[in-house]
Parts: structure tokens; sequence; C-alpha cells
């Protein structure tokens, strides 16, 4: 079970860099040409939303990335270290609409492209888990 993990500063410029990595990785896992695209979207997206996390939350440790290579199966996990976050909004409330509603919208997005998705509310931070079918090992 090969597995490639990246950490970056959560600075809007390092999700294209994560957005890069995840589709040359999906693309040697094996994942189908045509779901590519979805796959950097997805990535985008997800990565977009732990780095406005991070920034509105004054949370200084970077965002997770693990892109895991899987018996017929290609999975990302992105993960922030803002507590109570998986819909986006901040733990104590204090975080203004505009923030929330950005938040669920990157979700919504997600959820359009990815079929299997499954988002973690933690303790220590959220995780956003996405896979797509490859032709296994």
């Amino acid at each position: 079970m090969p597995t490639v993990e990246l950490l970056f500063s959560a600075q809007p410029e390092h999700v294209r860099t994560a957005r890069l990595v995840a589709a040359a990785v999906a693309r040697r896992a094996g994942v189908d040409e045509a779901a590519l695209d979805e796959v950097r979207l997805a990535v985008g997206e997800a990565c977009s939303r732990a780095v406005g996390l991070h920034r509105n939350n004054g949370v200084e440790d970077p965002v997770r990335v693990r892109l895991t290579e899987e018996e017929k199966k290609f999975s990302i996990e992105v993960a922030d270290e803002v507590p109570g976050n998986a819909s986006g909004g901040s733990p104590d409330g204090g975080e203004d609409e505009a923030a929330d509603d950005e938040g669920e919208m990157g979700l919504a997005v997600i959820s359009g492209l990815v079929d299997d998705l499954e988002v973690i509310e933690g303790e220590n931070g959220g995780i956003i888990r996405m896979s797509w079918p490859t032709p296994g090992l």
C-alpha cells in the first residue's frame, strides 16, 4: 500500500502544488484518465477549505494531504488541524457567516465530484477522505 504524504503551510499558493502532486500520484496509481480532472478539482477544494480554516482560526500547523494506493482504490485524505470543523465553521461559532458558507460550498462541490466521500470531524481537526477506483494491483 504505497503512500505519499504532503505537508504544506496554510498558504493559498500551495494548493496548486497539492493538486499537481495528487494528479500525478493518481495517474501512477491507475486512476482513469477521465477522472483526473475530478481528482485535481476535489483536492483543490479540500485543500483550499483546509487553508481557509487554518488561516481563519490562527492555526499555524501545516495542512496534511495523504495519497494512498490500495488494491482497486486510490484514496486521498486532506486533514486540517482545526478542532470541530467538518462543516467549515469555527469551534466556538465565532467565525463569520460568509466563511461558514464558503466551507459548506466547498464540501458541496467535493461531494459532486467524488462518489466515495467521507467527512470526519475530530477532536484534533477534520479529515476529508475521498477515493476513486483503480484497475487493481
